[in-house]
């Protein structure tokens, strides 16, 4: 019996995670991580010879990168002449640290942070799983996963963001498995920072505490007390935030950037449907200028004020107020619409291969170039234009998109027959439609597929699970 158990220990992989090895890398880890180097700095070096260093930048790069050197070399996080409501300074901070030493140099950082993700999909699959093989698999898979890819040499949030947010991850299914609180506390405080980096995760804590509430009623001990250190690991520090925006501006919330974005997205996109009118159209008649040269904050600048005059005397925190009041207006108003914009946005997210992200670095036709073609065309029509005007273009998003079924296929059958403890899938997959019913709320037209990132280290665990443990639990046994 003692020989079948270590045998049995061995083929899964389980005897180098209890043994000598540590928690943090074995050698067969250093294949993954190599791979995920590789291919990230071939991109990097690859979109610099192209198209020269500003292809790493984005339109809202510079919203980060204002306020950030103005809290590094002045102390204060202000943007175009006011305290920066939009941002909150987690990403602000490294980027301008790391952009001292100039773009490219924050680029390599963020390549660093890539890589440095991979290892923790393989430590976090090796924890609720318990196996080597499929942490392994779930490394390989997301080395070469193409939002990851993508997203690690352009100079936004959202690799910083998922490093923070697995760290947390690791923490909660390392308290699943052993109920030492301090793994809670761990957990809480790097969700607190990844929410400074990326406020996608704002609700979060509440929706995981709710959900330790319901895995731990048996224990009563823990039932009370476990949420309760997540939400006191968490929430103290959003709300210093919160109190620094309402003593600075009156503004109350702990980002601008939802009632920017419903007001000059979300609402004109239904405005656009009801009234039959362009997106692009309202949007301006609201005083919004595409590409325009300032940080984000539109409610500061003429064109807004020339469309709003009765604000010209008014605070940032009044503006902002309208704003939200406004675009509850609009979609109250009409939920019919909002509702199916919501659907077909999630759809947008969720099986959108990703290639039009990446055309976009090589400098390649962009087929989705102008916001809001297709709210005004409609998917048919606006899919048929595609085909006709970039066939070849096309045919990679259709490739692409065989490869993401695909994975979604085996993670779905590493849901059913992975075998994984059901706290721990509770756990994925609760904070797997956290951040797809967040990505909804957007709309089409704000939906964009690096809402996935924060998902596809999730994915790409179960699709490891689905391949190399659902295959032998649907193999008959013999004898």
């Amino acid at each position: 019996m003692k020989g079948n158990k270590l045998i049995d220990m061995e083929s899964r992989g389980i005897g180098a995670v209890a043994g000598q090895e540590s928690k943090w890398w074995t050698q067969r880890l250093a294949g993954p991580v190599i791979a995920a180097a590789v291919v990230r700095l071939a991109l990097l070096i690859f979109i610099i010879a192209r198209s020269g260093v500003s292809v790493l930048t984005q339109p809202d790069t510079g919203t980060y990168l204002q306020p950030g050197r103005n809290l590094l070399l002045h102390g204060s996080f202000v943007a175009d002449g006011v305290p920066d409501l939009l941002r909150t300074p987690g990403y602000p901070i490294f980027l301008a640290l790391f952009s001292l030493a100039g773009p490219v140099a924050a680029a390599l950082a963020n390549v660093i942070l890539s890589v440095f993700s991979v290892l923790l999909v393989w430590r976090l699959a090796r924890t609720v799983f318990d196996d080597e093989r499929v942490a392994l698999g779930a490394a390989w898979i997301f080395a070469f996963e193409l939002i990851s890819v993508v997203s690690s040499v352009v100079l936004m949030s959202e690799t910083l963001f998922v490093v923070l947010f697995l760290l947390s991850m690791g923490q909660l299914a390392q308290f699943l498995h052993s109920r030492q609180l301090r793994a809670i506390v761990a957990a809480g405080l790097w969700l607190a920072a990844a929410t400074f980096v990326r406020p996608f995760s704002y609700y979060l804590a509440i929706a995981l505490a709710l959900g330790l509430f319901v895995v731990l009623a048996r224990l009563p001990g823990l039932r009370w007390k476990a949420p309760a250190v997540l939400l006191l690991s968490v929430l103290p520090w959003l709300a210093v935030w919160q109190l620094r925006n309402k003593v600075e501006t009156g503004y109350g919330g702990f980002t601008s950037a939802a009632d920017l974005f419903f007001y000059f997205f979300v609402a004109p996109e239904v405005t656009a449907k009801v009234e039959n009118k362009h997106f692009a159209d309202v949007r301006k008649d609201l005083g919004y200028v595409e590409f325009a040269n300032h940080n984000g904050q539109d409610y500061l600048y003429q064109p807004y004020l020339a469309a709003h005059p009765e604000q010209v005397g008014w605070n940032q925190a009044q503006r902002l107020a309208y704003m939200h009041s406004e675009a509850n207006r609009v979609l109250r108003a009409h939920p019919g619409i909002y509702l199916r914009s919501c659907f077909t946005g999630l759809v947008k997210v969720v099986f959108d291969p990703g290639t039009t992200f990446l055309d976009r670095l090589l400098s390649k036709p962009d087929p989705a170039q102008h916001p809001g073609d297709l709210q005004d065309k409609g998917v048919v029509r606006w899919g048929i234009a595609l085909v006709k005007s970039h066939p070849w273009l096309m045919v990679e998003r259709a490739a692409f998109g065989l490869v993401l079924l695909g994975l979604y296929f085996f993670a779905a059958r590493g849901v059913v027959h992975g075998g994984m403890q059901t706290s721990c899938l509770l756990l994925l997959l609760g904070t797997s439609l956290y951040f797809f019913a967040v990505s909804a709320t957007v709309g089409l037209n704000g939906a964009e597929v690096r809402y996935r990132l924060s998902v596809m280290p999730f994915v790409c665990i179960f699709a490891a699970a689905g391949f190399l443990r659902a295959k032998h639990v649907a193999r008959p046994v013999a004898g």
